[in-house]
């Protein structure tokens, strides 16, 4: 009778087995970074703060931060409810700090120390050849995103606006930044790897093209060889900005929407008595118009290509499961010449756009929570996202280049933290619970 198993131990087991699981993970990624990009002393030793003097180290902060982005737990006070996880004690060598402490030293963090941490995986993982190109050149996407908006809290960095409501005019404050991502092409046998470069925050009174130039001086000053596209929307399709970019030796291709622009509609004349080429992308029957060397927007400096795509394709809908086609129309300007990049190229290039979109921006927010405000203080919040973005480099690196390819294709990408957030709750003795 003693040798029976008891009715739970199969499920005992397997909870063993699924916290070794997830520690030996948490473990790998450590390593993994330790290793690859010197964590420790090359990203975090390195990063100061305004405290004169400090109890706590900011490395100290900073791993605690990481870990907080890698298990997805969303709040300071989610993480301060793990104090005592076993976890932090072998790789913080020290306690668990508060969630007042972590947001006060946020606040006061050399934020250009952790860009030089971003440089630091990028420069690593370029020097191991795990950044290919993307179709023949280096492509970076750029565009705005907003954090936070609130008619009630605010800050000396939160933009202002008013908003018609029913209880009419109200000011409302926000926070707006612009980012920019690295757009890798795919190695052999695996995906491409995505890297967030940089963010700049949008200041009072500032346009957010003006911020996006404000960015890329900074960016192409760290980062002069790191791309020779930039991607971007139809907000960007300005001289200035345009001007910019050719000033600097690069290449941008933007969306052309507006159809009051001479060349907008010197090219739709175009379109209506030149027959277009056929082509095919992802199974969208394509007809695309490409006419280079146009002249109607003498503000730039250059002559301009102007690229049209109209795909048509079927979708079943939902609800009767019947094929309905439907039809999307892409017109794109850039300052590519022809002989560098055929149309094929400049349609799929085009389309990554949106990869900032789907990959970064959505990711973020509904699985990193990087749109929550730790703290509500412009410094910490910009030192918060760049936290957000070293701890996705991270991530994304050690999940498509040191996991097998069985292994990681199986799984979806939260399978992974929740795994790191099941040792820390392992670890901690508590059932998981989010903040308020």
């Amino acid at each position: 009778a003693s040798s029976k198993k008891s009715p739970n131990s199969n499920g005992s087991a397997c909870g063993r087995r699924n916290c070794r699981n997830a520690e030996s993970l948490l473990h790998r990624l450590i390593r993994y970074a330790e290793k690859v990009f010197d964590l420790s002393s090359e990203v975090l030793d390195k990063v100061t703060d305004q405290r004169q003097h400090p109890r706590t180290p900011t490395a100290l902060i900073l791993k605690s931060a990481l870990a907080m982005f890698w298990a997805r737990l969303g709040s300071l006070n989610a993480l301060e409810t793990l104090s005592t996880a076993r976890f932090w004690k072998r790789w913080l060598e020290g306690p668990m700090i508060s969630a007042d402490t972590m947001g006060r030293v946020h606040a006061v963090m050399d934020v250009g120390q952790l860009r030089d941490g971003l440089h630091q995986i990028y420069s690593r993982l370029k020097r191991n050849k795990a950044l290919p190109l993307n179709l023949g050149l280096d492509v970076a996407v750029l565009d705005g995103h907003e954090q936070h908006a609130s008619y009630l809290r605010h800050c000396a960095g939160c933009l202002e606006r008013s908003v018609k409501t029913e209880q009419g005019e109200r000011t409302q404050y926000y926070h707006r930044q612009v980012t920019i991502m690295l757009l890798p092409g795919s190695g052999t046998g695996r995906k491409p790897l995505r890297l967030l470069l940089d963010c700049e925050p949008m200041r009072p009174g500032e346009d957010e093209v003006s911020c996006a130039m404000r960015l890329l001086t900074r960016v192409l000053e760290d980062y002069p060889r790191a791309f020779d596209l930039v991607l971007v929307d139809a907000l960007y399709a300005t001289a200035p900005f345009f001007n910019f970019v050719i000033d600097r030796g690069k290449h941008v291709l933007s969306v052309l929407k507006d159809e009051r622009r001479n060349l907008y509609q010197d090219a739709a004349c175009l379109f209506a008595h030149v027959a277009p080429q056929c082509g095919e992308r992802r199974g969208r029957v394509c007809q695309w118009w490409d006419f280079p060397d146009l002249v109607s927007w003498p503000q730039v400096k250059v002559p301009l290509r102007v690229v049209r795509s109209l795909e048509t394709y079927f979708v079943r809908r939902q609800l009767d499961r019947k094929l309905t086609q439907e039809t999307s129309d892409w017109v794109w300007v850039t300052t590519l010449p022809c002989q560098q990049a055929p149309t094929m190229r400049i349609v799929d290039w085009g389309h990554q756009r949106w990869d900032i979109e789907n990959f970064g921006f959505n990711e973020l927010v509904n699985g990193w929570e990087a749109d929550h405000i730790y703290k509500h203080d412009p410094k910490a919040i910009e030192a918060f996202l760049l936290m957000a973005f070293l701890a996705y480099n991270i991530l994304h690196a050690f999940i498509g280049l040191n996991l097998k390819r069985q292994l990681r294709d199986s799984r979806p990408e939260k399978y992974w933290a929740c795994l790191i957030a099941a040792e820390l709750y392992s670890g901690a003795g508590t059932a998981p619970k989010r903040a308020p």
